[in-house]
């Protein structure tokens, strides 16, 4: 590897200490439908996200609860002394790629056959705090 490279790499580890995030992959429910619940719950406090993810009908929203709470675990991890009300955090951003596909054939009538594609996501997301959203408010 490259010093350049290297170099690079090292600022985007440190960039990755500062900032609490979860990551889940290849979640089995198409990137589509995910994006409709990631909507949602983009910029809101956790509290708030939290209750709408648990009260939605959606599927994907149970994921959803599970990877902000990971999500909120980290942030804790990295920020141990602070309590999780006082530091108004919200979902800063929150990212829907699609993944892997799995490609089925399904019959169909005269002998014919048609391809089923079962679509997967991965999802990521971004913890923020008060702070931050005031200091981006303002410049």
């Amino acid at each position: 590897m490259g010093s350049r490279k290297r170099l690079s790499n090292q600022t985007i580890k440190e960039a990755n200490k500062k900032i609490a995030f979860a990551k889940l992959n290849n979640v089995p429910t198409s990137p589509r439908k995910m994006r409709l619940v990631a909507d949602i719950i983009r910029g809101e406090e956790i509290q708030k996200a939290l209750g709408i993810l648990k009260y939605s009908k959606q599927h994907a929203s149970i994921s959803l609860e599970k990877l902000l709470l990971s999500a909120i675990a980290n942030w804790q991890v990295k920020n141990e002394g602070s309590d999780v009300e006082d530091a108004g955090l919200y979902v800063k951003t929150i990212t829907v790629d699609s993944a892997r596909q799995l490609k089925r054939i399904r019959t169909a009538p005269q002998g014919r056959a048609h391809r089923i594609r079962k679509r997967s996501n991965h999802v990521t997301i971004v913890l923020g705090t008060k702070e931050d959203k005031q200091k981006v408010e303002d410049q």
